[in-house]
C-alpha cells in the first residue's frame, strides 16, 4: 500500500462558493475539454449520442432544493471533485502505488501507467471523486490542472485550473490554503468556509463557502385590504358581479 508523505506547508486547493454558483456547468465543460488534451489519457465517452450515454468526468455539479430552518427555500448548486485530502484514503488503499500525494504541494494524482483499474480508491473515497475510465481502464480524478498551473508558457492569469478560469460568476477560487495570508485562506476565514464531511477524518484541503441566507417572501402591504367587506354601492355592485 502507498504511504502518505508528511503534511506539506504548501497546500494547493480550491475554494468553492455555494452562494454564487449558479449550476451553469461551465466548469464541467471546461474541465472535460482541457483534460481531453492535457495530462494523462483523454476522458472517454460511451454511446454519447445513443439512448444510454455515459462518460468520465473529473468535476460534476449537483443541484438540490433545501429549506433552512430559519430561511426561505433555495436551490444549492454543489460542485463535486477531488478535495486533495491530507489524509487521503484513496492513496493508502492503492495496491500498486499508482495513487499518490505530492510532497511539495499536497496535490493527489494518479500515475496511469501503474494503475490497474481495480477501483479500490473509488471505494475508499467518501466523496465519490474518482471514476473509472471505461476506455482506458484506469482511474481518473481532478489533477488541479497541474499541466496548467505549472506551465510557464501560459499567461499568469491562465495558470489556474480550467474550472476556475472559466467560471462566469467567480464561484471557484484557487490558491495556497496552507498560507494563512493567501487570498483563498482569507476568503475562508471571512466567510466561514468549512470542510466537507469532516467526520470522515480525511482533512480535505478544498473548502466550501456556505450560501448566504435568502430573504423570506414578505406579505404584500395591501393584503389586509383584500379581506375588507364592501358596503353601500360598492357592496351592491360586488354582489351583482358575483352572479355572472
Amino acid at each position: 500500500m502507498t504511504q502518505l508523505p508528511p503534511p506539506s506547508a504548501k497546500k494547493l486547493g480550491l475554494v468553492i462558493d455555494l452562494d454564487t454558483c449558479v449550476g451553469c456547468q461551465a466548469c464541467v465543460t471546461a474541465c472535460k475539454g482541457w483534460n481531453d488534451q492535457g495530462y494523462g489519457a483523454p476522458l472517454s465517452d460511451q454511446d454519447a449520442y445513443g439512448s444510454a450515454p455515459c462518460g468520465t468526468f473529473l468535476n460534476r455539479v449537483h443541484s438540490y432544493e433545501v429549506t433552512p430552518a430559519d430561511g426561505a427555500p433555495q436551490i444549492i448548486n454543489f460542485p463535486r471533485s477531488c478535495l486533495h485530502c491530507e489524509n487521503a484514503p484513496c492513496v493508502t488503499v492503492c495496491p500498486t502505488g499508482a495513487s499518490y500525494k505530492r510532497a511539495e504541494d499536497g496535490i493527489v494524482l494518479v500515475n496511469e501507467s501503474a494503475c490497474i483499474g481495480c477501483g479500490l480508491c473509488a471505494w475508499a473515497c467518501p466523496y465519490g471523486a474518482r471514476e473509472l475510465d471505461a476506455a482506458a481502464g484506469v482511474m481518473k480524478k481532478c489533477t488541479l490542472c497541474v499541466d496548467r498551473i505549472e506551465n510557464q508558457n501560459l499567461p499568469e492569469e491562465d495558470r489556474v485550473p480550467a474550472c476556475v478560469r472559466t467560471c462566469p460568476t467567480g464561484a471557484r477560487h484557487f490558491g495556497d490554503l496552507g498560507d494563512p495570508d493567501s487570498a483563498v485562506s482569507r476568503l475562508v476565514a471571512e466567510r466561514g468556509g468549512y470542510d466537507l464531511m469532516p467526520e470522515m477524518g480525511t482533512k480535505p484541503v478544498n473548502k466550501y463557502l456556505p450560501p448566504r441566507p435568502k430573504d423570506r417572501a414578505q406579505a404584500s402591504p395591501l393584503a389586509p385590504l383584500l379581506d375588507v367587506q364592501a358596503t353601500g354601492f360598492a357592496g351592491w355592485l360586488d354582489r351583482l358581479l358575483e352572479k355572472f
